[in-house]
């Protein structure tokens, strides 16, 4: 009977996938609709103050939906999956070096409304993954700035205008990877960029999950 029970309970709250509703592997995302992620080329899609700038995929279908729901929708789960096709993609770059991981930071504000900062999860994630190092206390966000998906690029580098301080106490002296969730003009990377060059940083890569 206990068995039975137990059986029973585990077709019932069997997880379903995020994107097709099918239960056959109780897990957030099925291999079929993780495998149709699309990568983007291995190169870097754009060189910001001579800091390559990679985007692994683009922001359509499953990879839109994967960054939405983990972003907006609080799904937390999808932190795991986002970061998987993060570190595949890195793997292909072949860079041999071990980084110190920046996910790009929320203002306090933002975090409180929303709960957490969706770049953080994927950033630990992605560093369980490829053996590099979590580390977000490097730069931080001291400016609460509107939402940029409405912004042309002049508007968004005004915007994030002095957003960011370095607290170089918390350097771990290895090079920076940077990562973020969209890369659609720069203006964020290039903002974190150019503050952490100011504070004699600059050995760094930039990657996003995506690019519009």
């Amino acid at each position: 009977m206990k068995n039975f029970l137990t059986s029973l309970l585990d077709l019932i709250y069997r997880k379903k996938c995020y994107f097709c509703g099918k239960s056959q592997y109780s897990i957030k995302m099925c291999p079929k609709c993780y495998d149709e992620l699309l990568f983007n080329d291995y190169r870097a899609n754009r060189v910001i103050e001579g800091v390559d700038i990679y985007s692994c995929g683009v922001y359509e279908q499953n990879l839109q939906k994967l960054i939405r729901g983990l972003k907006y929708h609080k799904q937390k789960e999808l932190a795991f999956y986002l970061a998987k096709f993060m570190a595949e993609y890195f793997d292909k770059l072949e860079l041999n070096k071990t980084f110190q991981v920046i996910p790009v930071p929320l203002h306090k504000n933002r975090i409180k409304k929303r709960r957490y900062n969706h770049m953080n999860l994927v950033a630990e994630e992605f560093c369980k993954l490829t053996n590099n190092v979590y580390n977000p206390n490097l730069i931080y966000r001291i400016k609460d700035t509107k939402p940029q998906y409405k912004l042309n690029r002049q508007e968004r580098m005004k915007n994030l205008s002095s957003a960011f301080s370095v607290d170089s106490s918390n350097n771990l002296n290895l090079p920076l990877l940077i990562i973020d969730d969209i890369c659609t003009t720069g203006a964020t990377f290039e903002e974190m960029i150019t503050t952490l060059k100011k504070e004699g940083i600059n050995d760094i890569v930039c990657v996003s999950a995506s690019n519009p």
